[in-house]
């Protein structure tokens, strides 16, 4: 399942604070911060996908991620490999390497990380 736009924004700010009433993820929205109903519109939307759960103390709820960053950016990532580069991840990496003007360090290190996963493998 995908989030939107808008359900991203929100779900980058409840993966940084791991754990957040309202007025957390308000306070950490930059300016213009949007309304109250709308970030709980995006909530019970996203706990609805899966996303978030939250525990209720007294009145308010402390929500909190049901999915990993990193799991959940790794299958986007997998998905664009497979929809625009005909799952070929070499297409992707060429296309990355090309496209995104790197410097040269950055390239290296890129080089360095794939060198240690091939090691691994």
């Amino acid at each position: 399942m995908q989030l939107s736009k808008a359900e991203e924004e929100l779900m980058n700010i409840v993966w940084m604070l791991k754990k957040a009433y309202m007025k957390d993820l308000l306070d950490a929205y930059p300016e213009p911060k949007p309304a109250t109903t709308t970030v709980a519109t995006l909530l019970k939307r996203m706990a609805d996908k899966g996303f978030v759960a939250y525990n209720t103390i007294g009145r308010s709820r402390e929500y909190y991620p049901l999915v990993k960053k990193q799991d959940y950016f790794s299958k986007h990532v997998n998905g664009l490999i497979k929809n625009f580069f005909n799952d070929s991840a070499s297409q992707f990496a060429s296309f990355f390497a090309k496209e995104t003007n790197l410097s040269k360090t950055e390239l290296e290190e890129l080089r360095k990380l794939i060198d240690n996963e091939i090691k691994k493998k």
